[in-house]
């Protein structure tokens, strides 16, 4: 069994349509342009998830685990894998501009090193290019050590995604 080795969730700002994961002391992967999956890119060793909202605050979920999760998934519109390093051991979800108001779990909680990160997106479609009041998306990070891999799709069904995807 493979259960959560920690669990966090909070509110994520978002300005331009973006928030991000990143290790302050160096690169977390290589290149990979926004229009592979239309939910993440990775450039300059930073890796941004691409919001519907332009600003405003979203739901991010994240969950640590020693290995590979079931790849269930119902519920959420788009599921992207990828595989990104640490540094420091301080991959963290950050705000584009804002700090975080609570930390969520660091997601190389294994020291430094490769991981694995699923993402998984719903409500983007919801309030595209708008800044809502209210949250209407919703992320799920799952974050396991792994060695590195490519970038896999595991689901592409939003409109905003489509949207990325075709640049």
């Amino acid at each position: 069994m493979n259960d959560p080795a920690d669990y966090g969730r909070g509110l994520v700002p978002v300005q331009y349509h973006q928030f991000q994961i990143s290790d302050e002391d160096g690169p977390a992967g290589p290149d990979l342009p926004r229009t592979h999956n239309g939910l993440l890119e990775v450039q300059d060793g930073i890796a941004t998830v691409h919001t519907g909202i332009h600003t405003g605050d979203v739901d991010v979920t994240v969950t640590l685990r020693t290995g590979a999760p079931d790849p269930g998934g119902t519920g959420w519109e788009e599921i992207v894998e990828v595989s990104l390093h640490s540094v420091s051991g301080e991959l963290m979800v950050r705000g584009l501009m804002d700090d975080l108001d609570e930390e969520l779990p660091v997601l190389s909680f294994d020291g430094p090193g490769d991981y694995r990160l699923r993402i998984h997106a719903r409500g983007r479609d919801t309030a595209t290019d708008h800044a809502p009041d209210e949250v209407t998306e919703h992320y799920l990070i799952q974050a396991w050590p792994a060695p590195a891999q490519d970038a896999r799709v595991l689901r592409q069904t939003d409109s905003y995604g489509a949207t990325v995807r075709t640049g």
